[in-house]
């Protein structure tokens, strides 16, 4: 049996442009890397941008054995 944990991981704001930064990149690698560690596993993540595309953030869960 699996526990869960799902996490929101904001983005930087976005004004000109709705790609990733560098610094995005590193804020997502740097969670999955600390929860792996943790022994936890990426389950799934998806991107939830904002109604004015402004700002948005990363809903992301793990699971381990219980």
């Amino acid at each position: 049996m699996y526990i869960y944990k799902s996490e929101t991981l904001y983005v930087s704001t976005k004004w000109f442009t709705d790609k990733a930064s560098a610094n995005d990149c590193k804020e997502l690698d740097d969670l999955l890397n600390k929860r792996m560690s943790e022994g936890w596993e990426l389950v799934t993540y998806n991107y939830m941008a904002t109604a004015i595309q402004v700002k948005g953030g990363f809903v992301i869960t793990f699971r381990k054995l219980k």
